[in-house]
C-alpha cells in the first residue's frame, strides 16, 4: 500500500513529517500579522476603530424615540402614560400601550420629549388626573462615566494587544535569520504515537539489491546498542542516486517505516529564500527537531539544487543563500557523533554535479545507485501497482514486463493507471490485457491524433516507417521490431517501435552502428523512392547525433580521436575542463564520416530489398498498423528469438518516427 506524504503542519516549516510525535495544541490567537507589514497593521486598526464606532453609535441611539410635546400631551390626555421622570424641562416617560412611531416604522413604549418654556398647560393637573406616576429615577437609564470610558478605550486596547503580539514574534526570531518575518518557534515534541499505514519494504519492488544495502540502516535504527557495544558507527548520510522515477523517495520512506522511526522529508529547494540566511536557519531547525525525537531519519530530495559544486568569485544573493544552506547542512552532519541516531538520506539524479564536500567520508559515506528495474523487478512493480485494480483472467503481467524494458517504477505505475482509466471509459468491470496493451502504446508512442493526411503524405509516411522497420529487421543484432503504424501519435506522423528481447547494459560498436542505420532508414527510404528529403526525419537525426557523438567523443570508438573521453560531463565543465579546438574539429569530422557511412549502407540495403520495402509500405497504407508477427511475415524475414552477437541492449526503447 502506497502512502502519500503527509501535509505540512505549519507553513513556517518547509518539511513534512511522518511518524513523529503529535504536536501540542497551540492556542489560537485568531489573528496573524498580515503579510503586508505596517500597511496591514494600519488596516487592522482602521477596521477595529470602525467596528467600535458603529457599536457606540448603536448603543447611544437606543430604542427610545424623541417625540413632540404635542404627542406627549395627547398620550397624557388619553390616559396612556404610566410614568414619567423630569429633570428641568427634559421629560422621560413610558406608555401603558405601544404606539406607532410618529413618521417612522415600528412602535415604542419609552420616549423622550422637551417641555417648552412658554408652556402653561397645567401639566401637573393633567398628570394627577390621569394617575401618572412621577418617578425619582430616570425611566431611560444612561451609561455611567466608567462604562463610557471603557468603551472608548476598547479600540486602543485592541491595538496595544496586537502590537505586543507582533513585538513578541519579532523578538523571538531575532536570534536567527528570518526572525523579523515572524517565524514560529518549533513545537515541543510529546509522547510518540506509532504511525499508521507506514511505507515498508513490502511496498518496494524491483530494486531488491538496493533495499539490501539499506537494511544496515534499518538494523542500526532498530538495535543501536548492539552497534555501540561493538564500537561501530553507521554512515551519517546515505545518498540515493538514480534516474527520475526509480523510487528513491519511496525507498527512504520505506527505511523509516521498517525501522519505525520518525521521518522528516523536505525538498532542497524549499530551504532557499531570497533573504540570505533563511535557508541555513531552516536547516538548523530541521536538524534540531530530528535530534529531539531521535532515532529518526531526515530525507532531503533533489539535493543537487543546493549541493552543486561551489565555485569561486563574486556571486549574487541567491547563490550566496544556496552556499550558506549547503554549508549549514555540512556543519550539521559534522556535528553527528554517531550516537544521536539521526541519519540523513538524500536523493539526486545528478550525482555528478554534487560538491565533493558532500560525498566525502563523514558526510554521505554511502552512495547507493538506484537503477531502473530489470524484467523480474518490473513484473513485481506491476503486481504492487495493480493490487487495487481488478484484473481479468487474461492479464499477463509477465508479458507486459517483457515489453517494457527501461521503464521505471513511476512509469509502470502510470501504465497501470492509464489501463484502469481506459477500462472505466469502456464501461468495463475489470482491466484486461488489451487495456494494458493500448495503455502501453499510449505511454510509449503517444496518444493518437485525429489527423486527416493527404494520400501523398500518407504514402510518404508509410515508406518512411517501412524503411525504419526493414533495416531493423535486416541489421544483425538489432532490436526486434514490435509495431509499425502510420496513425499520427503525439508529434509524429508515424512510429516504428523496437524493443530488445532482454535487458541490456552495454553496447558494442556494431550494435550502435545498427541503431544509426535503422534511424536513418526513414530518410533513406524517402530519398530512394521519392527522390526527396522532408522534415519528417528531424527526430531521427537527433537520435543519430546523440549516438554518434557518444561513439566518437565518449566511448573511444574512433581511431582518429582515440581512446579518451574528449567531451567532458557537466561536472567536469564546472571545473573549466574542455577539449582543444583541434580535438573538436576531429570529433566533428569523425561524426560526419560515421553518419555518411551508415547512410550509404542504409540506402544500399533498401535498394537491394526494394520489393520488401514496397510490400511493407502497401500493407501499412491498407491496414495503418502492423504488429510484430505480421510485419516480419509481410517482409519475408524470419524473426529470430535470440539476438546475434553480444547480448547488449539499451535502457530505453527505439522509437523512430516521422514528424515533429
Amino acid at each position: 500500500m502506497t502512502n502519500s506524504a503527509p501535509s505540512r503542519k505549519s507553513p513556517d516549516k518547509p518539511w513534512r513529517t511522518e511518524g513523529t510525535p503529535d504536536e501540542q495544541p497551540q492556542p489560537s490567537s485568531g489573528w496573524r500579522r498580515p503579510r503586508g507589514g505596517w500597511w496591514g497593521l494600519a488596516l487592522a486598526a482602521l477596521l477595529v476603530f470602525l467596528v467600535a464606532y458603529l457599536a457606540l453609535a448603536f448603543f447611544d441611539e437606543g430604542d427610545e424615540p424623541t417625540i413632540s410635546y404635542t404627542e406627549f400631551s395627547q398620550q397624557v390626555d388619553a390616559g396612556n402614560v404610566s410614568k414619567i421622570y423630569s429633570k428641568g424641562d427634559a421629560i422621560q416617560g413610558e406608555l401603558k400601550e405601544k404606539q406607532d412611531r410618529p413618521g417612522q416604522d415600528g412602535t415604542y413604549t419609552k420616549f423622550r420629549t422637551q417641555r417648552p418654556s412658554f408652556a402653561d398647560d397645567g401639566l401637573w393637573e393633567d398628570l394627577s388626573r390621569n394617575k401618572v406616576t412621577v418617578t425619582a429615577e430616570p425611566v431611560v437609564q444612561q451609561r455611567g462615566i466608567l462604562a463610557n470610558l471603557l468603551i472608548s478605550l476598547a479600540p486602543m486596547a485592541v491595538l496595544v494587544a496586537l502590537w505586543i503580539f507582533v513585538a513578541r514574534r519579532m523578538r523571538h526570531g531575532m536570534g536567527g535569520a528570518g526572525g523579523m518575518f515572524g517565524r514560529k518557534p518549533p513545537p515541543k515534541p510529546v509522547e510518540l504515537e506509532p504511525g499508521h499505514q507506514r511505507t515498508t519494504f513490502e511496498d518496494v519492488a524491483g530494486i531488491d539489491e538496493v533495499a539490501g544495502e539499506l537494511n544496515d540502516v534499518v538494523d542500526f535504527l532498530r538495535n543501536p546498542d548492539a552497534y555501540r557495544r561493538m564500537g561501530a558507527k553507521m554512515p551519517r548520510g546515505v545518498l540515493l542516486a538514480g534516474p527520475p522515477g526509480t523510487g528513491k523517495t519511496l525507498l527512504a520512506r520505506a527505511v523509516a517505516g521498517e525501522a519505525g522511526v520518525p521521518f522528516f522529508s523536505a525538498s532542497a529547494s524549499e530551504f532557499i529564500e531570497m533573504i540570505v540566511g533563511v535557508g541555513a536557519s531552516r536547516v538548523r531547525e530541521l536538524f534540531a527537531e530530528a535530534r529531539k525525537v531521535a532515532p529518526s531519519i531526515i530525507f532531503i530530495d533533489e539535493i543537487d539544487t543546493i549541493g552543486r559544486a561551489r565555485g569561486g568569485g563574486a556571486s549574487v544573493s541567491g547563490h550566496d543563500e544556496r552556499e550558506q544552506t549547503l554549508n549549514q547542512i555540512l556543519t550539521e552532519m559534522d556535528g553527528f557523533s554517531g550516537s544521536e541516531g539521526v541519519i540523513v538520506i538524500a536523493a539526486t539524479n545528478r550525482s555528478d554535479v554534487l560538491d565533493p564536500a558532500l560525498t566525502r567520508p563523514g558526510r554521505f559515506d554511502r552512495i547507493v545507485n538506484v537503477s531502473p528495474p530489470d524484467r523480474g523487478g518490473r513484473e513485481a512493480i506491476l503486481e504492487i501497482h495493480t493490487r487495487e485494480i481488478p484484473l481479468s483472467g487474461d492479464v499477463n503481467l509477465g508479458q507486459v514486463a517483457r515489453t517494457t524494458p527501461g521503464m521505471t517504477g513511476a512509469e509502470l505505475a502510470n501504465l497501470a493507471n492509464e489501463a484502469a482509466l481506459l477500462a472505466v471509459k469502456r464501461g468495463q468491470e475489470q482491466v484486461n490485457q488489451s487495456d494494458l496493451s493500448e495503455a502501453l502504446e499510449k505511454v510509449q508512442l503517444g496518444a493518437e491524433r485525429p489527423l486527416v493526411m493527404p494520400l501523398e503524405e500518407r504514402r510518404r509516411t508509410a515508406y518512411h516507417e517501412s524503411g525504419h522497420a526493414l533495416l531493423g529487421m535486416l541489421q544483425p543484432g538489432a532490436d526486434p521490431v514490435r509495431k509499425i503504424t502510420i496513425v499520427p501519435r503525439g508529434r509524429a506522423l508515424g512510429v516504428t517501435l523496437s524493443t530488445p528481447d532482454s535487458d541490456k547494459y552495454a553496447f558494442t560498436e556494431e550494435y550502435l552502428r545498427g541503431r544509426v542505420i535503422g534511424a536513418l532508414g526513414g530518410m533513406a527510404a524517402e530519398e530512394t523512392v521519392f527522390g526527396v528529403v522532408t522534415t519528417g526525419a528531424e527526430n531521427d537525426l537527433e537520435q543519430v547525433t546523440g549516438i554518434v557523438r557518444g561513439m566518437v567523443a565518449r566511448w573511444g570508438m574512433s581511431e582518429r580521436v582515440g581512446r579518451l573521453s574528449a567531451l567532458p560531463s557537466d561536472a567536469q565543465q564546472a571545473y573549466g575542463l574542455a577539449a582543444a579546438p583541434q580535438t573538436l574539429d576531429a570529433i566533428d569530422d569523425e561524426m560526419r564520416r560515421i553518419v555518411d557511412e551508415c547512410y550509404d549502407e542504409a540506402r544500399h540495403k533498401l535498394r537491394d530489398h526494394r520489393r520488401q520495402l514496397d510490400a511493407l509500405a502497401e500493407a501499412l497504407l491498407e491496414r495503418e498498423t502492423l504488429e510484430e508477427a505480421d510485419a516480419y511475415r509481410i517482409a519475408g524475414i524470419t524473426r529470430l528469438t535470440k539476438d546475434h552477437g553480444e547480448d547488449v541492449p539499451r535502457p530505453e526503447d527505439t522509437r523512430s518516427g516521422e514528424g515533429g
